[in-house]
C-alpha cells in the first residue's frame, strides 16, 4: 500500500497531506500483526511493523516509478516546451526549465526520502496503529460481596 499508493502520479499527492498513504500504510501492517496475535500487540511491536512496511514500501515505489516515469518523460517534456514557449513566465524559471533533469535525479531522491523519513512516519502509523487496533481482553473474575473467589 505504502509503495503503490506513493508511486502513482495524482494519487501520491496524499503524501503531501501528512505523509498520508506511508502513516496509513504503518497502520495498516499494525493491524494485520494484530490479527494474527491472541494478546494486544505493543506500541513498539507496531512501530516496528510499521517501519518494515516502510522499508518495503521504498523498494516498492522505486520498482513501479521507473516505469511510470519512463511512461510520463515524454509528456512532462512537452509541458514544459509549452509552458517555455507561451513567453508568460520570468526569464529565470525559462532557464530552470530549459535545465531541468526529473528521471534518474527525481527518482533518487524519491527513493531515499521514502527510505528515510517514510519508514519513519510508517513506524508512527504504526505505533498509532497498535493503539487504535488493541484487542481488547476479556473481564477477568469479578471480586465483590457474594462471590467466592477462594476455597471454601
Amino acid at each position: 500500500m505504502v509503495g503503490v499508493l506513493s508511486a502513482l502520479p495524482i494519487i501520491s499527492v496524499g503524501n503531501f497531506c501528512c505523509c498520508l498513504w506511508v502513516v496509513c500504510g504503518g497502520a495498516v501492517a499494525a493491524y494485520v500483526l494484530q490479527q494474527n496475535q491472541q494478546t494486544s500487540i505493543t506500541p513498539g511491536d507496531g512501530a516496528l511493523a510499521g517501519l518494515l512496511a516502510g522499508f518495503a514500501g521504498a523498494f516498492i515505489y522505486l520498482a513501479l516509478s521507473i516505469p511510470i516515469t519512463l511512461l510520463m518523460a515524454p509528456m512532462e517534456r512537452i509541458m514544459m516546451e509549452r509552458i517555455i514557449d507561451s513567453g508568460s513566465m520570468p526569464p529565470e524559471f525559462r532557464q530552470y526549465a530549459g535545465t531541468y533533469m526529473g528521471g534518474a535525479i527525481q527518482l533518487a531522491v524519491g527513493f531515499f526520502l521514502m527510505l528515510i523519513v517514510g519508514s519513519m512516519m510508517a513506524a508512527l502509523g504504526g505505533a498509532l496503529g497498535s493503539l487504535i487496533f488493541k484487542k481488547s481482553m476479556p473481564p477477568g473474575p469479578i471480586d465483590g460481596p457474594g462471590v467466592m473467589t477462594g476455597p471454601a
